[in-house]
Parts: structure tokens; sequence; C-alpha cells
């Protein structure tokens, strides 16, 4: 019986994803991005990933699904909002990418104030 939890086998997944895309294989990267999260729906590095590949073939819609998701999943995550204001530029959706812009914005913010009070 393997001791392997979903997260080993979502970050195995995830690596491999890793070297594809760095290969420039990104319908292959993208693949083993989409197991790493069915292995782990909760992994947010495997959403980034996923969200970046699909930025990169210009799939902007999905793009978005992907970092909506991580949004979701953590509300502090600067880098979902900067990067859905980034894809909804890319999208002409100028008032959406100026309220994501914003979130990302007020969130370095409080990251910044608590650092500070620590």
């Amino acid at each position: 019986m393997s001791d392997r939890t979903p997260r080993d086998i979502s970050e195995d997944h995830y690596y491999t994803a890793i070297d594809l895309y760095a290969d420039g294989k990104l319908e292959e990267a993208i693949a083993a991005y989409q197991r790493a999260i069915e292995a782990d729906p909760t992994f947010t590095e495997a959403l980034h990933g996923l969200a970046r590949a699909y930025q990169d073939m210009d799939l902007y819609d999905h793009a978005i699904a992907a970092a909506k998701r991580i949004a979701e999943l953590d509300k502090n995550d600067i880098l979902a909002h900067t990067s859905l204001s980034i894809l909804y530029q890319k999208k002409g959706m100028v008032p959406e990418a100026e309220d994501e812009a914003n979130k990302a914005r007020i969130l370095g913010w409080k990251q910044e104030l608590k650092k500070d009070k620590g």
C-alpha cells in the first residue's frame, strides 16, 4: 500500500508540467497541470501554472477561470488578482482589469502593514 497523498501525486504532475512548459510544450503542460489539479483541486501553484500556460496560448477565458479559482481558494493571493487584471486587459475589459489591479494593490498594502506590525 502506498503512503503517497493526493498532494504528492499532484506535485509530481506539477513538476512535470513545469518542465514541459519550460520546453515550450504548452498543450502537454496544460494536460499535466490539469492532472495535478485533478489529484488535488486546492493546489493553487498548479492553478497558477495552468492560468499562465492558457494565457501563453491566448486562451484567455480558460486562464481567467483558473485565476478566479485561485482567488476563490485563497482570497489573499495577490498574484491571482494581478493575473486577472492582465487577462482582463488582454480581453479589453478595462473596468474589470482596474478592479482586479486595485484588489491586488490593497492586498499588497495589507501584507506590508502586517509585516510592519510583526
